[in-house]
């Protein structure tokens, strides 16, 4: 009987067959995503990808870049998306002189 960690269905079974004749499996494990951009949905660069208990091993400023939504958004997004906001201040300080 294989070791609990091996019961679950959601790994892949690889038979191998061994030089002695003998048939074993290999579990392979599943594939982990990257980091996408919450607008564009491209990947994000300087994001590692990885199981979950690995990336939580590494420090903060591993994990993401240190600027303003790092690790939300991409350098272009988020470009876009100060150039909105300092266009809506400047527009609602106009408003509020006159």
């Amino acid at each position: 009987m294989p070791a609990p960690r091996y019961r679950s269905r959601s790994l892949k079974r690889r038979f191998v067959r061994t030089p002695g004749g003998r048939t074993v499996i290999h579990y392979k494990k599943k594939r982990h995503s990257y980091a996408k951009c919450a607008i564009c949905k491209g990947r994000l660069n300087a994001v590692p990808t990885g199981p979950k208990a690995e990336i939580r091993k590494l420090s903060k400023s591993m994990r993401r870049p240190n600027r303003p939504y790092g690790g939300y958004l991409c350098p272009k997004c988020l470009r876009e998306n100060i150039k909105r906001e300092v266009i809506a201040e400047g527009l609602h300080l106009l408003e509020a002189q006159s």
